[in-house]
């Protein structure tokens, strides 16, 4: 009995370290609020998107999602706050081209290596910027507007930032035509827009989803895009290519989400999954599509591999233009 006894209290002592030691599963992801960060102000192309998608992956993934607007220095202090913030899942950034492919090669020590510290979650959509300039500006047309440009008639443009695709698509334009251009920096689109619509900057290259609005409230005028090919959401607009004969200009922007270095595959899977769901849904896939984004549903790598392209490209553009920070 004692031999019995003693068996069933080792038994009973062995289950209990077990219990101790073994910990308990976690729940399923996610299991509480996900914190979407837009790295430009409310308005931009990033906003527009990341809050259209955003809801949706609440209704997906049954848990809220939260959209913040970390603004300024070209969308460099939202991407490093993604950056730092713990690996898990629940802190992503809706990032474009700008704090991705150009900042952290245009910039000085914008405090993270887009290919190392952060990792590709999935791409929402690429669209064209598009030439908008005041609904009482001079130039109806695009090839007034390059006439102009072509006589030297100073102009001032305005950006989203310093060292986003309207910057650069400016300074491109001053370089190629040798332009009185005037760079005007805001901390996003919605500001800038809002500039433009008054009349106190010559004109900018927004994102095409949020021109869209003023456009059609007749605040501002769209002349062109930017884009080498025409856009399908406006095929009567001619390409800024087409206008200026300068065959590279091509500054097309990018949406896409990204999550910190570290965070489990599986829960980046989960997300590109997820989000790859949304944009292909017939009426979500309508609605981004009409205000000209192009969708693209890629894996994660695919999704890798378009923004090591697209940070090549933008390099090769900064040092060919010997392009410095202002």
């Amino acid at each position: 009995m004692r031999i019995i006894s003693s068996v069933i209290a080792a038994a009973t002592i062995t289950g209990a370290f077990a219990a101790a030691t073994v910990p308990a599963w976690p729940q399923a992801y996610p299991d509480r609020p996900i914190r979407l960060i837009v790295n430009f102000a409310p308005g931009g192309a990033g906003d527009i998107l990341g809050r259209i998608i955003g809801n949706q992956l609440g209704i997906e993934l049954h848990q809220s999602v939260v959209v913040e607007n970390h603004s300024g220095a070209g969308g460099t202090i939202g991407e490093r706050d993604v950056v730092n913030a713990a690996p898990d899942g629940y802190t992503l950034s809706v990032a474009q081209t700008p704090e991705i492919s150009i900042n952290p090669y245009f910039m000085k020590d914008v405090g993270y290596d887009p290919l190392k510290d952060l990792q590709p979650v999935a791409l929402a959509g690429v669209m064209p910027l598009v030439l908008a300039v005041p609904a009482k500006s001079p130039y109806a047309t695009a090839a007034q507007w390059v006439a102009a440009l072509r006589a030297k008639t100073p102009m001032t443009f305005a950006s989203a930032g310093v060292g986003t695709p309207g910057h650069l698509a400016g300074e491109l334009l001053k370089l190629k035509l040798d332009g009185k251009l005037v760079h005007v920096p805001y901390k996003g689109a919605g500001p800038a827009l809002n500039d433009v619509a008054a009349g106190q900057v010559d004109f900018y290259f927004p994102a095409y989803p949020s021109a869209v609005p003023l456009a059609q409230g007749g605040k501002i005028r769209l002349l062109a895009v930017s884009t080498v090919k025409r856009s399908t959401a406006s095929p009567d607009l001619p390409t800024v290519a087409e206008a200026t004969g300068i065959a590279n200009f091509d500054f097309p922007l990018w949406v896409g989400f990204f999550g910190p270095h570290g965070m489990p595959m599986d829960v980046a899977q989960k997300l590109n999954t997820a989000i790859n769901k949304i944009i292909l849904e017939p009426a979500i896939n309508a609605k981004l599509t009409a205000i000209g984004p192009e969708v693209r549903a890629l894996s994660i790598d695919q999704f890798a591999s378009f923004v090591r392209a697209d940070i090549a490209k933008y390099r090769e553009i900064i040092a060919a233009g010997n392009l410095k920070p202002e």
